[in-house]
């Protein structure tokens, strides 16, 4: 098989998949996924992780490193995307493709901008979690934040604004957008405190309480609930 034969089967197959992942009978699950798909409502979720690292840090300048390093992040990730990559690349949201855009279940007529390569919200939210998971070295918030990220993207598919390939192109880069930003952070900020080896079982490995850890995976716990009770009431 020729490599554009390979391309296009490749292509066929994404839209057959995202066909099989799209919408439901559901109308509650529909309304479910619409809250979560809403930036607004992982809020509580980012000023708890805002908790942890202010909690954790004694130090100004670390702080503001960490707080910039989710911002760049988030510029990398994000905005790089819908600012660059979207417009050149120039791939049809599922909802828009002239192809199969009458096949898609369309949510309370949501259907995002023309162009969904690569997906945003993928991006973002994976880069985010894989910065804290280098940064707090918790499993239980690892986790979580992955797990987070994950759902979010299952969203993305459920409403049929993304095909698959734009989400694991989505995870691809927002995972190397966090690694590397972690990393920068690291060389710039390891001098500014003494080196320590947090032994103790009540810390992670890099100095931040568990218990404190604890707070966001409860927050985003709560989040999830309070979007399946909102879901019943709209």
């Amino acid at each position: 098989m020729s490599a554009d034969g390979f391309l296009s089967a490749l292509v066929e197959y994404d839209k057959d998949l995202l066909l099989s992942l799209n919408g439901s009978d559901s109308l509650y699950l529909d309304r479910v996924m619409r809250v979560l798909t809403a930036t607004v409502t992982w809020v509580p979720l980012y000023i708890s992780l805002f908790y942890v690292v202010l909690n954790n840090n004694d130090n100004f300048r670390k702080v503001m490193m960490i707080l910039c390093g989710a911002g760049l992040c988030v510029l990398l990730a994000g905005t790089v995307d819908d600012m660059i990559v979207k417009p050149m690349v120039g791939r049809w949201r599922p909802t828009h493709d002239p192809e199969i855009g009458l096949l898609v279940d369309i949510v309370d007529g949501y259907r995002g901008g023309r162009f969904g390569f690569f997906s945003a919200h993928a991006s973002n939210t994976f880069s985010i979690a894989v910065f804290f998971c280098w940064l707090v070295r918790s499993r239980l918030l690892s986790l979580a934040l992955i797990l987070w990220s994950f759902t979010n993207c299952w969203t993305r598919l459920y409403l049929g604004v993304h095909f698959p390939g734009d989400i694991l192109v989505g995870l691809l880069w927002g995972g190397l957008v966090g690694s590397t930003v972690y990393f920068l952070y690291y060389r710039l900020s390891r001098n500014m405190t003494s080196r320590r080896r947090f032994i103790s079982s009540q810390y992670t490995s890099t100095g931040f309480q568990r218990s404190d850890c604890d707070v966001p995976v409860a927050v985003l716990v709560f989040t999830l609930v309070f979007a399946l009770i909102k879901s019943c009431l709209i």
